[in-house]
């Protein structure tokens, strides 16, 4: 069965390893207890965070409709606790929702889901890990070892708004006809730039940062 675990959120704290001007960071996100707002937040360097409550803080990279809402799956964090000998609470990535039984990392750009009754949300891209990630984790040379592992699970655009909590329901609604994965945007965007064509196949669904490095890509190496 496929189900949200959790609806994670997270408050803005300062801390010592962000690039934020301030260096305040909202990664840390914790389990809400009750429903929660998902919603389109406005475009990024705009809008923030998808989910009502929870803190975006650099907008230069994060938040925005294309990034409103960043899901993993459950049996991914199993995997990293077992590699890392250490127990990750759900929301430990940074993640607002915490799936089981659904293959985030595998799910098609452009594939949509149904979060309990009203919530649609559209796959757009994989995350791409960053200083203040591995800060946050406090485990060396962690971003070079979560893009090799190449499960980063996926951000989603807001569709249809509404409530969503934890114990929910996960229906996949619309998987498109393409091969185009979070994971392989994730590679092509990170150790396998050859992939970068590829991504034509995924259309205006893709997250625009990775369309348009796919056009540069595919228009370079033309012929």
């Amino acid at each position: 069965m496929m189900q949200l675990l959790s609806v994670n959120l997270g408050r803005a704290r300062t801390v010592p390893y962000t690039d934020h001007p301030q260096g305040v960071t909202g990664i840390d996100k914790r389990p809400a207890d009750g429903p929660v707002r998902v919603s389109a937040p406005g475009p990024k360097g705009v809008g923030a965070s998808g989910l009502a409550g929870d803190a975006v803080c650099d907008t230069r990279h994060h938040g925005g409709d294309d990034q409103a809402v960043y899901a993993m799956a459950r049996e991914d964090l199993d995997f990293w606790e077992r590699e890392l000998g250490r127990t990750l609470p759900n929301g430990s990535f940074g993640e607002n929702l915490t799936t089981a039984g659904l293959d985030v990392s595998g799910a098609r750009i452009g594939e949509r889901w149904r979060i309990g009754p009203s919530v649609v949300l559209e796959v757009t891209s994989g995350r791409i890990p960053c200083r203040t990630f591995q800060g946050h984790l406090g485990e060396k040379g962690w971003v070079k070892r979560f893009t090799l592992n190449g499960a980063p699970g996926a951000y989603l655009r807001v569709l249809e708004p509404g409530e969503v909590r934890a114990g929910d329901p996960v229906e996949i609604v619309h998987r498109p006809d393409h091969d185009v994965t979070v994971a392989m945007e994730f590679r092509a965007g990170t150790t396998e730039r050859s992939l970068l064509p590829r991504l034509l196949a995924a259309g205006p669904a893709l997250h625009p940062e990775s369309l348009a490095a796919a056009r540069k890509y595919a228009e370079a190496y033309a012929g």
